[in-house]
C-alpha cells in the first residue's frame, strides 16, 4: 500500500503582501503516530499521458465514495438513482442548513468535489502537542466556508478557462484542482491548528482554522493545498516530490547562503508571507522545498490572475534573482503548460 503523505498546517503567522496569512506544514508524522484514517485514492496512482489536443479524464469519486466522505449510511438514498441519489445523500448530510446544502450540491454537480466530513482521530500536532480532530458539517454559522470554498472553486474554474485560451497544453501530466474529496473538521480544546491538511487528493477543512479570514484567504489557501496534490502526483517515483528532484538545488543554495535573514531571503521570496518569529514562510525552517514550491505556484497563480483580469501587479517574480527565474521556468513547464501571461522582464 503507497503511504499516503499528510501536510499539517500548524504555525500562525503575518503577511505583508499576501491576502493569507502563511499555511506552514510539517512532513507527515512519524510512524508511531495514526494518519486521519479517511485517505482517499493515492496521490501517486498511474495517470494517463496526455495526447497532443487531448485532455485526461481525473477520476471522478463513485456514489459510494461520496457516501464514506459524507458519512451517511449507504442505504439512505438507496431508491434513487444517478445524480438524484448524489443531490439525495448531500442533501441528508447538509439538511440542517439547506442553504449550505444548495452550495455542497454546487460543489459536486460542477467539480465533483465530495463536500465530506473528516473522520474522528487525534493528531500528533508536534511540539504542540496532540490535537483531537472530530468531524464537522460547514452549517449555519460555519456556512461561511463554504461558502468561500464555492467562492474559490468559481474562481479557479475562471482562471484554467482564461489561462488555456493563452495557449495549448504541452504537459504530460494535467494539473488537477478537480474533483478532489473535502473533509470538514473541528479541531478541539480551543485549538485553531491544523486549518488544513492534503493527502491523496484530499482537502481536510478546519472550521476553527485560524487562517481561514476571509474569501481571498480561503481561496489561496486553497491553491497552496491543492498544489501540494499535483507537486506529489508529478513526481517521478513513488517516493518523491516534483519539486524536492527539480528545485532543491537552488532551493538549498539560497538557504545555505541566506539562512533565516529576511533582508537576504526578500529577493528570492515567492510571497511576503513571514512567520510570526520567524522568517519567510517559504524558507521557514522545517518547511523544505515543498512549501517553496507551493509559495510559487500560489504566486504564479497570483500573478497570471492579475495580467488576464486587468488587476494591479506586483514585480514580476521572475524578474529578480536567476533563481527565481529558473524556478519560474520549470514550475510554468510542469504545471502550466509553459503559458506566461506575464511580460517579458525589461519590456
Amino acid at each position: 500500500m503507497k503511504r499516503a503523505l499528510v501536510l499539517f498546517s500548524l504555525l500562525s503567522a503575518c503577511s505583508s503582501r499576501s491576502s493569507r496569512t502563511a499555511i506552514t506544514e510539517t512532513p507527515p508524522p512519524p510512524p508511531s503516530a495514526s494518519p486521519p484514517p479517511s485517505a482517499a485514492p493515492s496521490a501517486s496512482a498511474p495517470r494517463e499521458v496526455e495526447d497532443a489536443g487531448t485532455e485526461p479524464a481525473d477520476p471522478e469519486p463513485s456514489y459510494d465514495e461520496l457516501v464514506s466522505a459524507l458519512g451517511i449510511p449507504a442505504a439512505a438514498c438507496a431508491p434513487l438513482a444517478g445524480d438524484a441519489r448524489a443531490r439525495c445523500a448531500i442533501d441528508e448530510r447538509y439538511k440542517a442548513d439547506p442553504k449550505a446544502g444548495a452550495l455542497a450540491n454546487e460543489l459536486w454537480a460542477k467539480w465533483r468535489i465530495a463536500p465530506g466530513v473528516e473522520a474522528a482521530h487525534t493528531m500528533d500536532g508536534g511540539y504542540r502537542g496532540t490535537i483531537r480532530i472530530e468531524p464537522a458539517v460547514p452549517v449555519n454559522g460555519d456556512r461561511k466556508h463554504i461558502e468561500w470554498i464555492a467562492l474559490a472553486m468559481r474562481d479557479l474554474d475562471r482562471f484554467w478557462t482564461d489561462l488555456e485560451k493563452l495557449g495549448p497544453r504541452r504537459t504530460t501530466k494535467r494539473y488537477r484542482f478537480r474533483p478532489i474529496t473535502l473533509r470538514f473538521m473541528r479541531s478541539m480544546n480551543g485549538k485553531r491548528t491544523p486549518s488544513a491538511y492534503a493527502h491523496d487528493w484530499t482537502v481536510a477543512w478546519n472550521l476553527e482554522g485560524s487562517l481561514h479570514t476571509s474569501a481571498d484567504a480561503v481561496r489561496e489557501t486553497l491553491v497552496h493545498e491543492i498544489f501540494h496534490l499535483n507537486d506529489r502526483a508529478h513526481a517521478a517515483t513513488s517516493e518523491g516530490w516534483w519539486s524536492s528532484l527539480t528545485l532543491s538545488k537552488d532551493y538549498d543554495a539560497i538557504v545555505k547562503k541566506c539562512g533565516t535573514a529576511l533582508g537576504c531571503l526578500a529577493p528570492y521570496a515567492p510571497n511576503g508571507t513571514i512567520v510570526r518569529g520567524g522568517t519567510y514562510y517559504a524558507f521557514q525552517p522545517g518547511n523544505g522545498v515543498v512549501e517553496y514550491a507551493a509559495e510559487l505556484a500560489l504566486r504564479y497563480y497570483r500573478e497570471q490572475r492579475a495580467v488576464m483580469r486587468s488587476l494591479p501587479r506586483e514585480k514580476p517574480f521572475k524578474c529578480g534573482p536567476p533563481e527565481n527565474a529558473r524556478a519560474w521556468e520549470a514550475m510554468k513547464g510542469e504545471f502550466f503548460g509553459g503559458i506566461d501571461a506575464v511580460p517579458p522582464c525589461g519590456t
